[in-house]
């Protein structure tokens, strides 16, 4: 997916100033792909040299102008094609999970406190994520009200549930998150205790084995 997608998405209820744009993409789809505003501003000029946005300059205080967004015919169907096409998934990066994989060569005591780190931070996310389900399903979103007021009336449940759909999908991963580092807590302390004062890695100065120890290949 790149950043175009997430602010078509944005743009598809309305025209929007730039100013609009980030301020929309940050409460809304900034939660499912995170971009700075030093990248939110360059690509709208790229969407619109490519066509799939038009602007037209409106005053902004006494003197000044600035761009108002509308998505074109081409942005539009560019945005339906890629939602209607399969992606390729991302291969695994898990620094988290590569520490815990190679303990035996680290102070327990860290990994203790990285997990408690994983922990507190999906927590939140899943607080601010429940929060922002509270506030879709009773229709007090500011951003989701924007898009309901500039679509029918009959076309509001469909909206509204697909959004929360998006959001309960975060908040189970979030939540097994926890799960996996409050287990993963728990195991290590285990594996620690029965076998930890054993570990010989843990003073090591060179790999398991040295050049000299590994034969020749015949």
């Amino acid at each position: 997916m790149s950043l175009r997608y997430a602010l078509l998405a944005v743009l598809t209820a309305r025209p929007k100033t730039g100013y609009d744009v980030s301020k929309g993409f940050h409460s809304s789809v900034g939660h499912v792909w995170h971009a700075p505003d030093s990248q939110v501003y360059p690509e709208l000029r790229r969407m619109e040299e490519d066509g799939l946005l038009s602007s037209k300059d409106i005053p902004w205080g006494t003197r000044g102008k600035k761009k108002l967004y509308t998505v074109t015919e081409a942005g539009i169907k560019d945005f339906r094609t890629w939602l209607e096409t399969p992606f390729d998934y991302s291969l695994t990066r898990d620094p988290l999970a590569l520490k815990t994989a190679y303990m035996e060569w680290g102070d327990p005591q860290g990994l203790q406190n990285q997990l408690d780190d994983h922990i507190a931070f999906h927590k939140n996310l899943v607080d601010q994520w429940q929060a922002t389900i509270a506030a879709l399903e009773s229709q007090t979103d500011e951003v989701l009200m924007d898009r309901l007021g500039a679509s029918n009336k009959d076309e509001w449940a469909l909206i509204t549930g697909y959004k929360t759909l998006a959001y309960r999908g975060l908040v189970s991963r979030a939540l097994a998150e926890v799960a996996w580092a409050e287990e993963a807590k728990e195991e290590a302390a285990k594996l620690e205790k029965k076998f930890g004062k054993k570990v010989s890695t843990r003073k090591a100065t060179q790999p398991l084995r040295t050049a000299d120890e590994i034969p020749e290949k015949v």
